[in-house]
């Protein structure tokens, strides 16, 4: 991979980027850490015009290539969210996870159908539609995965997997990387580890998001799969578990640029 296709994604800031003033802090310290890319976040403030985001952006050197928008926004305000995509320059955007709660197989298809019809309104318009997957989708219904249910009802939908929340689910992220060739240009990359505060009890633990290259995941697997599969951009995440995040960034940058940036 190369340096340029490394970005951060910005909800894991979300405490950092309530003000224009934030956003800018917030900015130029990524930048400073070496990200030239950001995924934008539906925390950005509502009152941020897009000509305000690119303006902070370009003050710090950085570039928004993708966006995570709201659900309920992307499938009943498509126009909305797609003039707001081409006034910021983003041809990329994802779906975060369901925004409502299916109950069964046929509520599951009906949702999938819907973002499959929407991806296509957004094609129509240059712009592509990801589905970026959490644990509850390892969920099965009638012997399926929520997941598989939805990409095989949604050929239009393209991926964006998370590797801690497929680890988390139950799922092998290799795997689903390549089961996703050529249908995945953003990935998200967290790492997966088994922690405790209570240090005096090793049975004491839970499942928690750790900076890449901390955790148990197999980057290199992933990694090489990854660029087999198509893969463009690995956008850093650590939305969880985590005290400071410029930290925690750092850290998962200085692990990708020392091992796999070429």
């Amino acid at each position: 991979m190369k340096k340029t296709q490394i970005a951060a994604q910005l909800y894991c800031f979300r405490d950092f980027i309530k003000t224009p003033e934030g956003i800018a802090d917030t900015f130029r310290r990524l930048r400073t850490i070496g990200y030239e890319a950001v995924q934008l976040t539906t925390a950005l403030p509502e009152s941020l015009k897009p000509a305000d985001i690119l303006s902070l952006l370009k003050d710090a050197g950085l570039t928004a290539v993708s966006s995570h928008e709201g659900g309920a926004k992307i499938l009943d305000h498509t126009a909305q969210v797609i003039a707001k995509l081409q006034a910021l320059g983003i041809r990329h955007t994802a779906y975060a996870g369901p925004h409502v709660s299916p109950t069964g197989t046929g509520e599951v298809i009906a949702l999938a159908r819907r973002l499959n019809e929407t991806a296509k309104t957004f094609r129509a318009q240059g712009i592509t539609l990801a589905y970026h997957n959490h644990a509850i989708e390892f969920k099965r219904f009638e012997g399926k995965f929520m997941l598989e249910l939805i990409y095989d009802h949604a050929p239009d939908l393209a991926g964006e997997i998370d590797t801690h929340w497929i680890q988390r689910g139950g799922g092998d992220p290799v795997k689903w990387i390549r089961r996703l060739a050529n249908r995945m240009e953003y990935l998200h990359i967290k790492d997966y580890g088994v922690d405790s505060s209570n240090h005096a009890d090793i049975w004491s633990n839970v499942p928690v998001m750790k900076p890449v290259g901390s955790g148990s995941l197999d980057w290199d697997a992933i990694l090489s799969a990854a660029e087999e599969s198509g893969v463009k951009y690995f956008i850093v995440e650590h939305d969880g578990d985590v005290i400071d995040p410029f930290d925690s960034f750092e850290e998962s940058f200085r692990f990708l640029e020392k091992n796999y940036v070429k």
